[in-house]
């Protein structure tokens, strides 16, 4: 009877000891011949290989993907002029008509780690700078840690900052949180900035203002650019996009110099997508040396907000940013 109990239990022991793993897969993906799928099985990122380095698609496997994708330009290598193609990238701030948009049209070098992989790009002869992104996945669930580096080759000091700029997929909200807000006369003293761009529009109703948090809805309807930036210590950002919500978070120094009137977060609009950009310090960059800006990703289904206010945000969008 003792035997006939063990061997029922046992597959049901065996399956409990199975822990998920994170794999790597080299892929075809949308005319590229060399990409490389990141999976737990849950949830599922692209990097390309054929040039970048970009993070192409971040969704629920089988699912959307909540990044988004210029589709003529899919599969596409070898451009002289820089490419939008979508999914998220790092750039150098402040931006540069010029330098900023340095082309990352060539392919990169990708090396795997034990949770997920390193996509290194070639020396940009315009910058003399060298981009990475490296994705680290959690065995189970939907965390991801990305690290976005650059590193300074050139013969002299250079002064700039990591931005992340992630495109969104169309059709979404997107929602960050201010600083922790206070009463008068209690708390005098300003708490952050709030950066406007010349084109940037408050009376526009894309935009949603709370007592607590800032709101921004993707319109493919309406052309017209908009942008705003602000400081936040606990930099986050959530898109709802379907009933699910990507979330990235970073963390922010108050005692150094951001760029941008103090811009730790941005985030841009138009009528093709919708970007959440975060960004480190300003920073001088010795020859060799490299600076990174950490982002922390997950992804979240059945995430209903009835309405852009501070109760329905609190209730359901806080719980994600901060579980």
């Amino acid at each position: 009877m003792l035997r006939t109990l063990l061997l029922l239990l046992l597959p049901m022991i065996c399956a409990s000891n199975v822990s998920a793993e994170v794999k790597v897969e080299k892929t075809d993906y949308k005319g590229w011949r060399n990409c490389y799928r990141v999976s737990n099985g849950e949830v599922e990122l692209i990097v390309t290989g054929d040039v970048g380095p970009r993070v192409i698609r971040f969704g629920f496997v089988g699912g959307q993907n909540l990044f988004k994708e210029y589709l003529e330009q899919m599969g596409k290598t070898g451009e002289d002029k820089f490419q939008l193609r979508g999914g998220d990238r790092v750039w150098k701030a402040p931006e540069d008509p010029v330098a900023t948009w340095a082309p990352d049209n060539v392919p990169v070098e990708i090396t795997n780690t034990p949770t997920g992989l390193v996509a290194r790009a070639p020396l940009e002869p315009l910058t003399m700078l060298q981009k990475e992104i490296e994705v680290s996945m959690a065995p189970s669930g939907t965390e991801v840690t990305v690290l976005h580096r650059i590193t300074n080759r050139s013969l002299f000091s250079l002064e700039f900052a990591p931005w992340v700029l992630t495109m969104m997929a169309p059709g979404g909200t997107a929602i960050t949180g201010f600083p922790p807000r206070g009463k008068h006369p209690i708390n005098l003293e300003a708490t952050n900035p709030l950066v406007m761009w010349a084109y940037t529009n408050l009376a526009d109703k894309r935009w949603t203002f709370t007592k607590k948090y800032l709101a921004l809805r993707q319109d493919p309807n309406n052309s017209d650019p908009q942008k705003l930036g602000l400081f936040n210590r606990e930099t986050w950002a959530a898109y709802l996009l379907n009933g699910e919500a990507f979330v990235k978070r970073a963390t922010a120094d108050s005692s150094k110099t951001y760029t941008d009137f103090g811009s730790s977060f941005e985030t841009f609009t138009n009528n093709e997508f919708l970007e959440l950009e975060t960004l480190g310090p300003l920073t001088k960059v010795l020859p060799g040396q490299t600076v990174a800006q950490v982002e922390h990703w997950s992804l979240h289904r059945n995430v209903q907000v009835p309405a852009l206010t501070d109760a329905d945000i609190d209730r359901v969008v806080l719980p994600l940013v901060h579980p």
